[in-house]
């Protein structure tokens, strides 16, 4: 796996970002994070706040500030990609097993073999950029996804004058979408305390835990932070983030969330209850999902439809929000790229347009004249 970003990328940021101040700058600079004593890397986001870090509750009450455990949002119109050095290198990543992207792609890379650029070019569909993701399990460059797949809700770029959309991210004019993975655990049982390394996994669009071949409902039990929320009795559970809301989980009948938006999604698969509704929970939580202990069968778990894998009685799965986001590259702005995909993929809020109560009126008028003639003319 890859794990370092390139040293050339610089997020610019005009609003409020502290994620712990050594760690922060680390991460900004494509620095590993191997020389940071264990006490002072931000494992996961604990509290997150906006727009400032200090919330005042009259005249005496306020929230404790710490810096090693508090994160503030920054606006996300704040966020973009500049180069403070000439970028180097580029990876392009073709859909696999698609001979319709092979033209498109030598045309690419034929046209970048005369200014290699330090960031990452996806041409194919979501799956493509999916496995961008799962190639950088740390810091991932800047992702630049070309829409030549089925679906491409991920993908904004069209093909057609990529020459002039590539000019344009190599001189700085682009938007950012940080978009949030999940980092995923699992602890085997018994395990804990030996050296061999557990599963631990960075997804981008969502975590599902299921049922798997066996005929018997899943009987999953789910803690938040600790404490025991609710056990799922049904098909299995989804775990997403926002930018995964608008794949397994809205089919599965969740709501879609904005990819800035810091948070992440539990929604249930065919619950054996009608009150089993989805919720979102912070981004800062951590969710243990484990096997209950008097379940009639085990259960089987999937990271972005990758690395399926059995989950047995008194294993666990952790999962919580990384700080390692992926950097995705707007065609135009995080807003209109979205509610563009909503539109266009999803055909989002699509009906027949309401009628004018003008028109309404003409058609009236005209439905009753032709009912008179008619009279006329049969007597």
């Amino acid at each position: 796996m890859t794990d370092q970003v390139s040293p050339l990328l610089d997020i610019q940021c005009n609003g409020h970002l502290d994620i712990n101040n050594d760690m922060h700058n680390r991460f900004q600079n494509g620095s590993s994070t191997k020389n940071i004593p264990r006490n002072r890397v931000l494992r996961r986001t604990r509290s997150l706040n906006a727009p400032s870090p200090i919330q005042q509750f009259g005249p005496c009450g306020r929230i404790m500030k710490n810096s090693s455990m508090v994160m503030t949002i920054q606006d996300p119109a704040s966020q973009r990609l500049t180069w403070y050095k000439p970028p180097l290198t580029v990876l392009v990543i073709k859909k696999v097993r698609d001979n319709s992207v092979l033209p498109p792609f030598v045309q690419l890379v034929t046209w970048l073999i005369e200014d290699r650029i330090d960031f990452i070019v996806c041409l194919g569909g979501d799956g493509t950029l999916l496995y961008a993701s799962l190639l950088f399990q740390q810091s991932v460059p800047p992702v630049m996804a070309f829409h030549l797949g089925s679906l491409g809700f991920l993908t904004p770029f069209e093909f057609d004058n990529f020459q002039e959309q590539v000019t344009n991210v190599l001189e700085g004019h682009a938007a950012l979408t940080l978009r949030s993975r999940l980092r995923c655990i699992i602890m085997r049982k018994g395990e804990e305390n030996k050296e061999k390394q557990p599963t631990n996994l960075l997804v981008l669009n969502e975590v599902v835990v299921d049922r798997g071949p066996s005929p018997y409902l899943s009987n999953i039990d789910l803690f938040i932070d600790g404490k025991h929320v609710t056990s799922v009795q049904g098909d299995g559970l989804i775990v997403s983030t926002p930018t995964g809301s608008t794949a397994y989980a809205v089919a599965a009948g969740a709501s879609m969330i904005h990819p800035s938006v810091p948070a992440i999604m539990i929604t249930p698969i065919c619950p054996h209850s009608l009150s089993f509704r989805p919720i979102v929970v912070p981004a800062g939580v951590e969710l243990k999902i484990s096997v209950s202990p008097d379940s009639r069968n085990t259960s089987w778990v999937s990271f972005d439809g990758r690395n399926r894998q059995e989950l047995f009685h008194g294993d666990s799965l952790r999962v919580t929000t990384s700080i390692y986001p992926v950097p995705s590259i707007c065609a135009v702005d995080q807003i209109t790229d979205w509610f563009d995909s909503l539109a266009e993929c999803l055909h989002w809020n699509v009906r027949k347009k309401q009628k004018h109560l003008d028109e309404l009126s003409d058609l009236t008028h005209s439905s009753s004249n032709d009912t008179l003639d008619s009279l006329d003319r049969d007597s």
